[in-house]
């Protein structure tokens, strides 16, 4: 089983305590690094944050929220092994010509260790503030990610729809991972339609084997419409690991999940590089 560690970007003090953090995670024997992103935390917001019960996010418009491409690059230069995934960054609010060259980019610098997370996005405040309609974001994301799939590929590029104009280019470099992972975040909405169509791994928001089950049902059902393959399909989980009790780490392989995501937060209080660190001896060790 594939651990990761989540956020790496979010609430760090500086630079070094960001990479730092990566650098402890890579030398303990985590496969991958992840973020969160908002470019923007409202002070109030009437959008619903669809993963807490009280729709808000936890964090503060105080908190620093480095930029997830930014933040992995700087990771990137500092470490070796470690794989480096968003989870995930907001496509439908995005220019996809950007989003397309800084991701071959990071895939080019790490030497092919990039996972490119993407959703649909929920907070509505922010696409205003991006100058993007928050209507049609799930049309706009299932043409961007065909739209990118053809950037990446270094042949000229034609791509004409309702939301992009991209003639006669080329862009180089293309990613050294053929294909480029992408990875569809989300259990709402289309999710799954668009995971089975379009993705090469789903990363699930969940807390728990009974709360993934019936999603990874949907799934297969979806996969099955789209004559996919489930198999095809990386599943990321969230995990919330009970160091005295690690049979749920059995339960998630059983169901097909290939990485578990830990929060950061939920290692405990106090010293992050502490908790870190005790994670790797009573939890990581013993997974080995």
């Amino acid at each position: 089983m594939k651990i990761g560690l989540i956020p790496v970007n979010v609430g760090v003090p500086n630079v070094e305590g960001m990479v730092g953090m990566a650098q402890l995670a890579e030398g303990i024997g985590f496969e991958s690094v992840w973020t969160f992103e908002h470019a923007i935390v409202p002070n109030d917001y009437n959008s619903k944050y669809p993963y807490s019960a009280d729709g808000k996010m936890g964090v503060t418009p105080e908190t620093n929220f480095v930029d997830p491409l930014i933040a992995l690059t700087a990771i990137a230069m500092a470490t070796k092994t470690l794989r480096l995934g968003t989870g995930v960054n907001i496509l439908s609010q995005a220019n996809p010509l950007y989003v397309a060259k800084q991701a071959a980019s990071l895939d080019f610098v790490s030497n092919g260790r990039f996972e490119l997370g993407v959703g649909i996005g929920w907070l509505e405040e922010e696409f205003k503030a991006a100058g993007t309609p928050f209507e049609r974001r799930g049309a706009r994301f299932d043409d961007y990610v065909q739209a990118m799939r053809k950037f990446w590929t270094g042949d000229t590029v034609e791509h004409k729809s309702d939301f992009i104009d991209w003639s006669g280019f080329k862009s180089n470099p293309t990613p050294i991972q053929n294909p480029m992972p992408i990875v569809i975040g989300g259990t709402k909405g289309k999710a799954f339609q668009r995971t089975a169509l379009h993705g090469n791994g789903w990363f699930a928001p969940t807390a728990s084997p009974d709360q993934l089950a019936p999603m990874l049902d949907e799934l297969d059902a979806a996969c099955k419409e789209a004559g996919r393959d489930r198999g095809e399909i990386e599943v990321t989980a969230m995990w919330f690991p009970n160091p005295s009790d690690l049979s749920d780490v059995d339960r998630y392989r059983d169901m097909g999940v290939g990485r578990l995501v830990v929060m950061l937060p939920a290692l405990g209080k106090g010293n992050p590089a502490d908790n870190l660190k005790a994670f790797g001896d009573n939890v990581l060790a013993k997974l080995a």
